[in-house]
């Protein structure tokens, strides 16, 4: 009949609803990320719901994610939040068709959710729940122009109505406004981090009082495929759960030093830091979640403060010596916490306060301006990076991050021993082949690494040389390689003479166990 509005098919009707809602969601992430700007990075909504989620993750799925994903594990994360946001979008504009209040109060309810999850976050303050609470009006708003705009729709336009083109340039505007507000939000996060950018490009590390020696000529072996005896920075495993890596100004970071038996506390900027005799010392470190055979190793050449000076400066005894204090709580610039023995930093090993990786400032996936390194322990019991407080107190008065996970208060380092060279599926010629890798026993050191095929005799592989007891050793074993399918197994024996356990065992509580092995198919001749 002329003179009356046709309204667009239900069906049709419920799918702009739903592009409705999806548009509405990008247009709140965009606020809340140009608000998270004004405020901290770590108070964005999709880091600080991401961060929730890995608290109260459980342990084995982690573990399940950190295997399968490796350092990737934060980006699928990410992905995933984004879908399930999507299809809540989505369901909030479906349900905005049939009742907008209701599509309007989901939207701002995913905000409030934001907002929660960033209050809940370590070091949070009130403002950080303003990007949330900012982003979900923005969505509930959108979501009733587009929807309002929606109920008119008509054919062609009409007076009070609006036509599909009018619905279009709606949606492309609200699109438009939010990749403003978003490219906004990136530009003042940039500007925001460019202290911390220029702090570490200006930075000059004074030369060390204690040089490392040069790297013995026989460290490397040179085998093509096995690891290199010294880790480039950019290859050198991440594995933590901060979803943005902080980006610290080292003019306005400080550590604070204080707790039981603390006679004097100190509070330290990066210039007085530096201004104490540096060390130089090349430590292999390894996580806990490395999975036997797994890639979470790497070795570098650190410089840093003697972390036993600094505590005794600070009139701190270990327990062996009447201390109150047996533990050490490292805690980020992010609120991580880790937990490490006070005797173990201050029992002569090379426990540092690093500041430089391999002859530059750290990078700051990797803790600039200050992290730990502790050789001889899982990183999770002694790698903080990031630092900025160090607080003494007891093992039992207190559990660090990990430990409150199922994950054990105390980890040394167990030895050891990957085969980098042949890869698993290879299929070598028949005839010599090198089978080549890695191994560590951290603090201990490495005196023998065997090699065995399809569970036959143990043979002695030949090591590199040793650059010290705090790093790994590289290792070669010629094969005599005859046709079919192998089984290719090693272990090591570390300084004290203790032999690599074969028993199988998973990475919690306190790492994993078990020979390493390769199945390879020789070909025929």
């Amino acid at each position: 009949m002329t003179g009356v509005k046709a309204e667009p098919r239900r069906p049709r009707r419920y799918a702009l609803g739903a592009v409705s809602g999806l548009v509405a969601a990008v247009s709140g992430l965009a606020l809340a990320h140009l608000a998270a700007a004004a405020v901290r990075p770590e108070a964005s909504p999709l880091t600080a719901v991401g961060g929730a989620v890995v608290d109260r993750t459980p342990v084995a799925l982690k573990e399940w994610a950190i295997r399968q994903f490796g350092e990737a594990d934060k980006l699928v994360l990410g992905l995933g939040i984004i879908v399930v946001l999507g299809a809540i979008a989505a369901a909030a504009g479906l349900l905005a068709v049939r009742h907008l209040p209701a599509g309007m109060a989901l939207a701002a309810a995913v905000g409030a959710v934001g907002a929660v999850a960033a209050l809940s976050r370590p070091e949070a303050g009130w403002k950080d729940a303003l990007p949330s609470l900012t982003g979900g009006a923005a969505a509930a708003g959108v979501l009733y122009l587009l929807v309002a705009a929606l109920r008119r729709l008509g054919p062609g336009p009409a007076a009070g109505g609006m036509d599909r083109r009018g619905f279009g340039r709606l949606v492309v505007g609200a699109l438009a406004l939010s990749a403003g507000a978003g490219y906004a939000g990136r530009r003042l996060g940039a500007f925001g981090s460019a202290g911390a950018t220029s702090s570490r490009a200006d930075l000059v590390l004074p030369a060390p009082s204690v040089p490392a020696p040069p790297v013995p000529a026989g460290a490397d072996l040179r085998i093509p495929g096995i690891s290199r005896f010294l880790t480039p920075n950019g290859d050198f495993y991440r594995v933590d759960t901060a979803l943005v890596v902080p980006r610290v100004d080292a003019d306005a970071w400080r550590l604070r030093i204080h707790g039981d038996g603390v006679a004097r506390p100190l509070t330290l900027d990066l210039r007085e830091l530096l201004s104490r005799p540096l060390v130089e010392h090349d430590i292999t470190l390894t996580c806990v979640s490395n999975e036997v055979g797994g890639p979470y190793a790497g070795n570098a050449r650190w410089l840093g403060v003697r972390l036993a000076d600094l505590l005794r400066e600070a009139g701190v005894r270990p327990p062996s010596q009447g201390g109150p204090a047996d533990q050490l709580v490292a805690r980020s610039v992010d609120g991580m916490t880790l937990g490490t023995p006070v005797e173990a930093v201050m029992d002569g090993r090379e426990a540092l306060l690093a500041v430089g990786m391999n002859g530059e400032p750290l990078p700051f996936r990797h803790g600039f301006p200050v992290r730990m390194v502790v050789p001889g322990l899982y990183g999770y019991v002694s790698a903080c990076k990031w630092l900025r407080e160090l607080r003494l107190t007891t093992f039992d008065a207190y559990d660090a991050y990990w430990v409150r996970r199922s994950w054990a208060p105390r980890a040394p380092v167990k030895t050891q021993s990957r085969i980098d060279t042949p890869r698993p599926s290879a299929e070598p010629a028949p005839g010599p082949v090198a089978v080549a890798g890695v191994a560590w026993a951290q603090h201990r050191g490495i005196a023998r690494v065997e090699v065995r095929v399809d569970a036959g005799p143990w043979h002695e592989a030949r090591l590199g040389d040793a650059d010290g007891d705090d790093t790994w050793r590289q290792w070669v074993w010629t094969w005599e390689a005859t046709p079919g399918r192998h089984t290719l197994e090693v272990r090591a024996t570390d300084r004290t003479g203790a032999v690599q356990t074969g028993k199988r065992a998973g990475t919690v509580p306190d790492g994993a166990t078990g020979w390493h092995s390769v199945v390879v198919r020789v070909r025929s001749a």
